[in-house]
């Protein structure tokens, strides 16, 4: 059977999940009565939720006796380090482009590694059913964007399907009214398009890691393609180390993909994409060789992380109220597991302390294994993120990305006033209606708590997205702490209306009537930049002319509720987010009221005889 090796690769939300929902659907992979939900691809639960892939997944289909081999990517930048190992497994990849969005950051960046990896695209414009949508400006902005990439001129002439991978539509004009039912068209090009694999069964094995997972039954699981050879079942073979050792382990277990299933089976040839288990300690980029034949295959880069934070023992006044796993051994031993399927992941313990530094490609990247440990029922505090820097011939040097942000031509103003205050170099900007569209290159710790500022300039009608470009020498800014102060509770115990009525005029409130709190915890957003101490818990005095039930009378505004990306967007350095299986908290460091004023003067006097 012949092969075809693809990734598919966008944007993030621009319809790679559900592209491949529908290739798998016009396969015929499935039986006609099988019942398969949504963007099928997505099978963690926080997937599903968000909308978004986080892990690249594999699977394959038969079409005209040839086995496709799929490779679903993530879009996010955080996660941008597996496509780009995902290159080495493929041969081609479908750029998948919105019909209305056009080329956006994360396109440019997969669209770079592509052409980096010498892989063949093919360009699918997808949405061409939404409204508004301009398939033919669509397809000159990817034009650009291969030429300004570099790309060579064989590769400008880039084959188009046009699709609504939505209605399970497809066609070669990228006219709404000749799209047809089916993937045909797709399919087709792959075959036609995108070249088999360069393989040699009769070579010696070699295979490498692009991709890791986990189980607790066969430990770590290399997930690559065979370069050459044949690999089977229970046959001794030999891992070139990436420190120039080789050590001999047995192939335990051996699988291969169709549809959604991982299917065990005793043997595979190159060109294959396959799934080993049998080394406790495989890494990614490693060789797989004959014991008479080691021949390493180069070493895969893996992105360096660039934002760290503190995870540490739940130390609250609630610890162990909410959840199971609390202890230094259990989140240690948690971390250590991610670890074994994360290659872009560190975790450093914190000597004499029960925290860990936890390093990662971004906060989405950070946020997305913290509510997975949250949802496995552990407690843990979490300190604001950090860029991680790096020293280069004595010169300190910062992260820096590329950010694009569409909004109404109202409210630019106020975005080039604040990235101009943050050391941000503005790249361009195009008008489209009242619309306008502009380009910085912004330092990383600039972005971090610029969301939510940015939604409230913006009035929820800007759209913010950015990559990681590279490390540059570090500007001389103070940038990436709040201008507000928070309004900090003084006592442990229930909100009451009565008190929170009181409180509501010094600011914004993060929680409602009812609530639990303790001293030092953060319970609202303060309209100056100084922290106030404010009481919530306080009860109206009672007395015969007066009973609690008037309570019900009190109005309240609604409370800011905050998700977990939005806390840690919000805190300062002196706070952290308190996490458990049931709530989210900001709180200070220092939880005692008298001792944090004592911290902070000493602190104000510091900064102000370094002045």
């Amino acid at each position: 059977m012949d092969i075809r090796n693809i990734a598919i690769i966008a944007h993030v939300d621009h319809g790679k999940t559900t592209l491949v929902d529908q290739l798998l659907k016009y396969s015929g992979t499935f039986r006609d009565n099988e019942m398969i939900q949504d963007r099928v691809m997505d099978s963690n639960d926080i997937e599903r939720e968000r909308g978004i892939t986080i892990l690249a997944k594999t699977t394959a289909i038969d079409y005209k006796n040839t086995r496709i081999n799929i490779l679903d990517t993530p879009g996010h930048a955080d996660f941008g380090g597996e496509v780009e190992r995902i290159m080495n497994m493929v041969d081609g990849v479908l750029l998948v482009v919105d019909a209305f969005e056009g080329t956006m950051p994360q396109t440019r960046f997969v669209l770079k590694k592509a052409l980096e990896a010498h892989v063949k695209p093919v360009v699918v414009v997808n949405k061409v059913d939404r409204p508004s949508a301009d398939p033919v400006r669509v397809v000159d902005e990817v034009l650009e964007l291969f030429m300004e990439l570099g790309a060579d001129d064989d590769l400008l002439e880039f084959k188009t399907v046009y699709c609504s991978a939505l209605k399970g539509t497809s066609s070669y004009s990228d006219k709404i009214e000749d799209q047809k039912e089916g993937m045909d068209p797709i399919f087709d090009t792959i075959l036609s398009e995108i070249p088999a694999p360069d393989t040699n069964v009769d070579a010696p094995l070699q295979f490498q890691p692009a991709l890791l997972d986990y189980n607790d039954y066969v430990g770590r699981i290399g997930i690559g393609r065979i370069k050459g050879g044949v690999i089977r079942t229970g046959e001794i073979v030999s891992c070139c180390r990436l420190d120039g050792s080789v050590k001999q382990f047995k192939i335990q277990k051996l699988y291969g993909y169709l549809g959604l299933k991982k299917i065990e089976i005793k043997e595979a040839y190159a060109g294959d994409i396959v799934a080993i288990a049998g080394l406790s300690d495989l890494s990614v980029g490693e060789t797989i060789c004959d014991n008479d034949h080691l021949l390493p295959l180069p070493k895969l880069r893996i992105d360096e992380p660039t934002l760290q934070m503190t995870f540490g023992v739940n130390s609250s006044p609630f610890a162990g109220q909410e959840g199971d796993l609390l202890t230094y051994s259990k989140i240690e031993e948690r971390l250590f597991r991610e670890c074994q399927k994360d290659v872009s992941l560190r975790v450093e313990k914190i000597p004499n302390t029960e925290s860990f530094i936890v390093s990662g490609r971004g906060e989405l990247h950070l946020s997305i294994l913290i509510e997975n440990m949250r949802r496995e029922g552990f407690e843990l505090q979490v300190s604001k993120p950090e860029v991680i820097l790096k020293e280069e011939d004595g010169v300190i040097k910062e992260p820096f990305e590329d950010v694009q942000i569409d909004c109404p031509e109202d409210y630019l103003g106020n975005i080039m006033d604040s990235f101009g205050t943050h050391g941000g170099e503005l790249v361009h900007m195009s008008y489209n209606q009242n619309q306008v569209r502009v380009n910085y290159i912004v330092p990383s710790r600039a972005l971090l708590g610029f969301t939510t500022s940015f939604l409230t300039m913006t009035k929820g009608y800007g759209m913010i997205n950015h990559s990681f470009r590279e490390y540059r020498e570090r500007l001389k800014l103070s940038v990436g702490e709040r201008s507000l102060g928070v309004l900090v509770s003084t006592d442990t115990g229930q909100s009451t209306p009565y008190a929170i009525q009181h409180v509501e005029e010094r600011g914004t409130l993060f929680i409602a009537p009812g609530t639990q709190v303790y001293e030092g915890m953060i319970v609202g957003e303060n309209r100056y930049d100084m922290d106030l101490a404010v009481t919530v818990i306080k009860a109206k005095n009672l007395t015969n002319m007066r009973s609690s039930s008037k309570d019900t009378t009190v109005v309240l505004k609604t409370p800011r509720k905050m998700s977990l990306e939005e806390c840690l967007d919000y805190i300062n350095t002196d706070e952290l987010v308190e996490v458990t299986p049931l709530n989210y908290r900001m709180r200070k460091k220092i939880l005692d009221t008298v001792e944090r004023k004592k911290f902070d003067a000493r602190n104000k006097k510091i900064a102000e005889e370094n002045k």
